[in-house]
């Protein structure tokens, strides 16, 4: 299960490298209802990538769970489809990298961030949730990790408990990008604005090359893994 598990760790880490997320937390926590709608954004992120990562694995389980072989020490084998949707997953990232690769700002020019993140400051805890939920989902960034750890999970050949344990860590991983600044806000005292101001602008700088260089990063070691689990 050691190999599933890396994939799956490297896919929430994808996941939780997300300069857009990060400037929305912390403007939300900049915003009058800063405890209320930051709190109610972390928690919509967190529940949609638990959902959507909890519904792959089961559905999965339910339909190819007999493909796993068990072996000694409770590992698994994991069968040659999963193998098929990581070089999938993996052919994708790296289109993605690519395209932004070609829509980044030219030199000289400066990258201008989403309409929407204007108005964050006016959202209601609902719509705050909404946004995190729709930056999950509608983001192929976070989409295709958030896909690809859950196949890893589900045909990792650990029992319910490993299975549930690598779910809630890719979980908890996943969400850092929302988590940490929320932590800084409620325990960093008078210094908290400061510091995440420094992380926001920090992101802001450099979300072009992030956003171009990570899905290629991950599209390369998923598809490096389905070659090597497709040839062993």
């Amino acid at each position: 299960m050691g190999g599933a598990v890396g994939q799956m760790l490297a896919s929430a880490v994808g996941v939780a490298i997300s300069p857009v997320t990060l400037v929305a937390t912390v403007l939300l926590l900049a915003s009058p209802r800063c405890r209320v709608n930051g709190t109610a954004f972390v928690l919509g992120w967190s529940a949609t990538l638990a959902v959507l990562t909890t519904a792959v694995v089961v559905v999965l389980a339910l339909l190819t769970g007999a493909d796993v072989l068990p072996e000694p020490g409770g590992g698994g084998v994991r069968p040659p489809w999963s193998w098929w949707v990581g070089l999938a997953v993996g052919v994708l990232l790296l289109l993605l990298g690519a395209r932004r690769w070609r829509e980044r700002p030219r030199e000289g020019h400066v990258h201008r961030p989403p309409g929407w993140l204007a108005a964050v400051d006016r959202l209601t805890p609902g719509r705050s949730a909404g946004l995190a939920a729709a930056l999950v989902t509608a983001d192929p960034k976070n989409l295709l990790p958030t896909v690809g750890g859950a196949v890893a999970i589900a045909t990792s050949g650990g029992g319910p408990g490993a299975k549930a344990l690598a779910l809630v860590l890719m979980v908890l991983v996943g969400s850092l990008c929302t988590l940490l600044p929320l932590a800084v806000h409620l325990c960093g005292g008078p210094g908290a604005a400061k510091v995440l101001g420094e992380w926001k602008a920090w992101m802001s700088t450099h979300n072009s090359a992030i956003a171009t260089v990570l899905p290629v990063v991950l599209g390369a070691e998923y598809v490096g893994a389905a070659i090597t689990g497709l040839s062993g």
